[in-house]
């Protein structure tokens, strides 16, 4: 079990290095428009999330839940990639607007209206899952923030893409496919 666990915190690692040089090329921000700082809430957050996975009453010692863990981690992070890529340069920190939106309907796109968040959440459910339970507790949490995110995002696109939004809405789900 100790080698799943460090093989998921060393592809998270290489993840969120991935994501951040990534971030590099995206479009700028819409003039005007703040965004929440985000840089040392995410350092708390990876520190917190590695304290918490560290064993304890809720460790998980199972080979099976670990190899479904596994499972659950990799599908997400390769959900979260793939919708990155996708977006290319249109891809921002939440519920932030871009100069010279495009609205992507496509890749990934067509299953969820936001699946990095939904790539996101599966990632930390499969770590919680392989390591330690109360991990859930931050997939709960996260969760709730990725829906409030998606709110807000919804009502920003609804406004710029008037019309096709609210059609590319009813016809693919929130966050989970045939669900939410």
């Amino acid at each position: 079990m100790h080698a799943l666990q460090t093989a998921i915190a060393v592809a998270w690692v290489i993840f969120w290095l991935y994501w951040l040089v990534s971030a590099v090329d995206a479009k700028e921000r819409s003039p005007g428009r703040r965004r929440l700082p985000l840089t040392g809430l995410s350092a708390l957050s990876v520190v917190l999330v590695i304290r918490v996975f560290r064993g304890g009453s809720l460790a998980v010692h199972s080979p099976v839940l670990g190899a479904i863990g596994a499972v659950v981690f990799a599908s997400g992070i390769a959900l979260a990639i793939w919708a990155r890529l996708h977006l290319g340069r249109n891809w921002g920190m939440p519920m932030t607007q871009k100069a010279e939106p495009e609205l992507v309907t496509s890749g990934p796109y067509r299953f969820v209206r936001h699946p990095i968040y939904t790539g996101l959440l599966a990632g930390l459910l499969g770590t919680a899952l392989a390591n330690n339970l109360i991990g859930v507790i931050i997939v709960v949490v996260l969760g709730a923030y990725f829906y409030y995110a998606a709110s807000v995002e919804e009502k920003n696109l609804t406004a710029t893409f008037p019309t096709a939004y609210p059609a590319y809405r009813t016809s693919t789900r929130m966050l989970i496919p045939f669900v939410l």
